[in-house]
């Protein structure tokens, strides 16, 4: 496989998740509406999150992926990790992977921050002694100080979040995962990841994809958005143009809100 190849590449993706109906659900249901609760019992429905979805994304891209809540970029997201797999269609993802889908994931409560840095990096394909030359630099980066030897139930979600930023950004990736864990924690970090992705995307060539409701952060750290709407691509190509498609899509102007 050469350069040039993409690193992710989606094929008419689709994807289901099961689900019961409404009349199937509880006792009540099924002694007031029999006929429909068995109907949905015998029936196999399903819900479908990602519906042909295709896009390729090269080396070094940045990409951000933006729509209304339920239309399918966590989704996105999870497949690429490789958490989930495809209904239909084909998709490919080459290179190490380094998600950060969930504060927390990944994390034992039990466990200390710095033990949790050491299991992190190891879920992440390092080995002990890759995370331990690097383990001073994730420390420093998350601001954490000595609180990093407490368990890391004792810690708020803002300091989860700067602890699991500080392990996937900090391990050279070669494809970065991030979705909306930006939105916790304050105005000063965030900018300090925003700058950190920006780093790894211009110095070290790492293949980037946000999910974000920040459009502002997708515009100003993206050279792509893809939009997604009721689990199909309405929108691909450069981040304004994306997100004016976005903002018709929803049928107001943007605010300072939504920027």
């Amino acid at each position: 496989m050469s350069s040039a190849d993409p690193i992710i590449r989606f094929r008419e993706v689709c994807k289901d998740y099961p689900r019961q109906s409404v009349a199937a659900h509880g006792l009540k249901n099924l002694v007031l509406r029999p006929a429909a609760a068995l109907r949905s019992l015998r029936r196999r429905e399903v819900f479908r999150a990602l519906d042909g979805v295709t896009f390729d994304i090269m080396g070094g891209e940045c990409v951000g992926l933006i729509g209304r809540n339920g239309s399918g970029k966590s989704t996105t997201l999870g497949l690429i990790a490789g958490v989930l797999r495809p209904s239909a269609g084909e998709m490919r993802v080459r290179g190490r992977i380094s998600p950060l889908l969930q504060v927390g994931a990944g994390f034992h409560p039990e466990l200390t921050g710095r033990e949790n840095v050491f299991l992190n990096g190891i879920l992440l394909g390092q080995t002990r002694a890759q995370v331990r030359a690097r383990y001073d630099e994730i420390v420093a980066f998350s601001e954490l100080g000595d609180f990093v030897e407490q368990p890391l139930r004792t810690f708020s979600t803002g300091m989860q979040a700067r602890l699991g930023f500080s392990v996937a950004a900090h391990i050279h990736p070669e494809v970065l995962l991030v979705d909306e864990v930006l939105a916790v924690g304050d105005a000063a970090f965030k900018d300090k990841c925003l700058d950190r992705i920006k780093a790894l995307r211009d110095l070290e060539n790492v293949t980037t994809v946000i999910v974000s409701h920040s459009i502002k952060a997708v515009v100003d750290l993206c050279n792509r958005a893809l939009l997604l709407d009721h689990g199909r691509l309405l929108a691909d190509g450069a981040p304004d143009d994306v997100a004016e498609r976005y903002f018709e899509v929803l049928g107001r102007r943007p605010s300072a809100a939504t920027a």
